[in-house]
């Protein structure tokens, strides 16, 4: 049994995705992380950056729990540990691996300062919403251009790079990004959504998601000054 600290958020559906996928037995853990629960010092203990999503392995290969942090490497200790969406060849493994890092490391952090600026951020600055907007628009360029090459992002086939950053694209209206413009992107989106997995995955915790502004304390959670205080 997998245990899954998480919530409804890109980051979370990313490993939601891969265990419905490959039909792994897992438990849903929920960090409400408007509550403040990922600073729990028993969370912090498997996650110590204070972030979703988090898991722990009871069944690993040695036999003993093991715990791993941060999306990426949960897709890739997931994708070791079945042998699946990941492919058996090293050209393979690196080409999901590039497109997989490319995710967290721009697609991904990015998107979520546009989503920041756009919608969070207590004022408007121009001059951050035009920057995030520009590169949003990038990305979105770099996978279109991509996906004109072949059906999936990486390596012929549907792997952790394509969660990965289906899991991101699924806030593209967030981005102020519309798919239409962005053809190639939007094939392989709706293929992904029709998957009866994914349609599964999306449900994790979906009730729990946030209906209207940011409470005080939400804010002060997420963006403000309990990010900041010593644990």
């Amino acid at each position: 049994m997998i245990d899954v600290h998480t919530w409804p958020t890109p980051n979370g559906h990313k490993v939601h995705l891969f265990l419905e996928e490959a039909g792994l037995a897992y438990r849903v853990c929920p960090v409400d992380i408007n509550a403040g629960e990922q600073f729990d010092p028993a969370f912090l203990a498997i996650s110590p950056n204070n972030r979703i999503p988090a898991i722990v392995d009871h069944d690993s290969a040695d036999g003993r729990p093991i715990s791993v942090f941060e999306s990426g490497a949960i897709l890739l200790y997931l994708a070791r540990k079945t042998g699946q969406l990941f492919p058996a060849d090293e050209r393979g493994r690196s080409d999901v691996t590039q497109w997989l890092m490319w995710q967290m490391g721009g697609f991904g952090p990015m998107l979520g300062q546009a989503h920041h600026f756009f919608n969070y951020a207590p004022e408007r600055l121009d001059y951050a919403v035009a920057r995030y907007a520009k590169e949003s628009q990038r990305l979105y360029r770099v996978l279109d251009t991509r996906l004109a090459q072949a059906p999936w992002v990486a390596a012929g086939q549907y792997s952790i790079a394509d969660i990965a950053i289906f899991a991101w694209a699924r806030s593209h209206a967030n981005h102020r990004i519309d798919l239409a413009d962005y053809p190639n992107v939007e094939r392989w989106y709706r293929v992904i959504e029709a998957r009866p997995a994914v349609q599964r995955a999306v449900q994790v915790l979906a009730e729990r998601r946030r209906q209207g502004p940011h409470s005080p304390q939400a804010w002060k959670n997420l963006f403000g000054d309990g990010q900041f205080e010593r644990r």
